[in-house]
């Protein structure tokens, strides 16, 4: 079964870090884009940044950009996403997802495998 496991998620203050991992199993990262996603009650799942299948590109939404920083370990089949200076904002259950078109890589649509998703709770 082709699935996505989200882990490090919790509960922090404003102003601290946390470091997300995903990992892959019965499927190869390597091949795919990685997404991050993000979302809250009530709202739509919001784009948080991706990265090429070689790690060589990345990108990220504008309310996160110097903040959070994506990136991949093809040998370990895993996905990072390393959030610093944590917001009362980021508070949200963050995916990780698996796709393949690079210059859709802010669309949920392009992306074909998803996780269940982990809690980032960020207090004031």
């Amino acid at each position: 079964q082709v699935q996505l496991v989200e882990s490090g998620g919790g509960l922090v203050q404003a102003g601290g870090s946390l470091r997300l991992s995903c990992a892959a199993s019965s499927f190869t990262l390597s091949f795919y884009t990685m997404g991050w996603f993000r979302q809250t009650p009530g709202k739509e799942r919001e784009f948080v940044a991706a990265i090429t299948s070689n790690g060589l590109s990345t990108g990220y939404s504008d309310s996160v950009k110097g903040r959070f920083t994506i990136s991949r370990d093809n040998d370990k089949n895993t996905v990072y996403l390393q959030m610093n200076s944590l917001e009362v904002d980021d508070t949200a259950v963050y995916y990780c997802a698996a796709g393949a078109a690079w210059p859709k890589r802010d669309s949920q649509a392009a992306y074909n495998v998803w996780g269940q998703g982990t809690q980032v709770s960020v207090s004031s």
